[in-house]
């Protein structure tokens, strides 16, 4: 899962970089804009499904049942939900490709493509996640992020640079990961237990609210680079150095988006089964790790930040060492929150999770549309908001625990 998390962020902040040396800085920027848009719209949508999929899975398996009905269900429900994504980027296309994209309607294209491909590998990786296949999982992103740095690269040698052409390529590097996890499809898992309670369907109610969710998630991670660039209209140079910047100091949550996937089975079953102390143990372990991982990502930030923004993406345009450490301790909170989550899923907590996401959004957005610096209200948006969402996920998630715990002991 490591290697194959290291992949898949290698080459996406490959991508970004080879654009950035390939491409002059306007359609550069607008390359940036897009792998933060299709981040949004991809993971941030499917990342629901993945999550569905996962739990109704590794649920069913845990209660001695196979879980084929489930798959089936959380496939439809992808199906519908690709198409009213698709529908709604067709009605935002407009302001969409004008403000952020830089009038490129072929990286539209790209983005549409990508929603298309992010439903077939979520569904995948959700289903081998919730089987606890995880080198499948971990051959979906590795085979995903090759095929995306190959794409790029041979783009670049082939001196055909375009900014739709470097959107398709990174779009179609799905389907790479799609058929390297399909291979860890092919057998049937045997359920865990046998003779468990008859599992009731989740309701699409609750994919709704993890898709809302997912959303937002996506959102307060990637928004405040495709405002600022849109707020610069007449300083790109500062655009790709701030996207850049933004795109470098998501290293540490990149290492560790994973961890809903490796988490979420866990805690499914460790909650169906009553142990409450094996969800506690874990969360602290996890957390312990995200807080080592976090803060050398945020000091190597702001020490190294400045020269590799330069160097590695092409910049011309300096920042300053705090703004990247300010940006790195908004990844801090952003990984803390993909701790929390899974464990509110498996409490069943799928409103509570949205609600933090939604509180969270409305401060980042509301600072990032203040008069003043767009660059400074961007970096104080990415405390504000991701801070909102981690304490109010920790407070439902202590009282939730507490009350469980109350009423297996009753």
């Amino acid at each position: 899962m490591a290697l194959g998390t290291l992949v898949l962020g290698a080459s996406g902040y490959a991508f970004v970089a080879i654009a950035g040396h390939s491409l002059p800085a306007a359609e550069a920027a607008a390359v940036a804009s897009f792998y933060l848009l299709a981040n949004i719209v991809g993971p941030g949508t499917f990342t629901a499904v993945e999550q569905q999929a996962s739990h109704a899975t590794s649920r069913a398996l845990a209660r001695g049942e196979r879980p084929g009905g489930a798959m089936r269900r959380v496939t439809r429900e992808g199906l519908v939900l690709m198409l009213v994504v698709v529908g709604a980027l067709a009605l935002v296309s407009p302001v969409l490709v004008e403000r952020s994209l830089k009038g490129s309607w072929p990286l539209f294209a790209a983005v549409v493509v990508g929603v298309v491909t992010s439903t077939a590998i979520y569904l995948t990786r959700g289903v081998l996640g919730g089987m606890r296949r995880f080198t499948g999982y971990a051959a979906t992103l590795a085979g995903e992020g090759f095929a995306r740095l190959l794409g790029a690269g041979a783009v670049a040698v082939a001196n055909a640079a375009g900014a739709g052409l470097f959107g398709m390529t990174f779009a179609l590097g799905t389907v790479a990961g799609v058929a390297a996890g399909s291979v860890w499809l092919r057998s049937r898992p045997e359920p865990a237990v046998r003779g468990g309670a008859a599992a009731g369907p989740e309701r699409v109610e609750s994919l709704a609210l993890l898709v809302t969710a997912g959303l937002l998630v996506q959102v307060v991670a990637n928004v405040a680079p495709i405002v600022v660039t849109a707020r610069l209209p007449g300083d790109a140079a500062l655009a790709l150095a701030f996207s850049s910047a933004f795109i470098l100091v998501r290293v540490p949550l990149f290492v560790f988006s994973p961890v809903q996937a490796l988490l979420l089975p866990g805690l499914t079953g460790a909650v169906t089964r009553g142990d409450l102390g094996a969800v506690r143990a874990v969360l602290r372990r996890i957390s312990l790790w995200v807080l080592v991982v976090g803060v050398v990502g945020a000091v190597g930030s702001a020490v190294l930040g400045p020269w590799a923004v330069r160097v590695f993406f092409g910049a011309e345009a300096e920042l300053s060492p705090v703004l990247l450490g300010v940006l790195g301790v908004g990844t801090i909170l952003l990984m803390v929150a993909q701790v929390l989550q899974p464990a509110l899923i498996a409490l069943g907590a799928r409103t509570a999770i949205t609600v933090s996401w939604v509180v969270g959004t409305v401060v980042l957005l509301a600072v990032l549309v203040l008069p003043g610096s767009p660059v400074v209200l961007a970096a104080t948006a990415q405390i504000a908001g991701p801070l909102l969402v981690v304490v109010g996920m920790a407070v439902v998630l202590a009282r939730r625990l507490t009350r469980v715990g109350a009423v297996r002991r009753f």
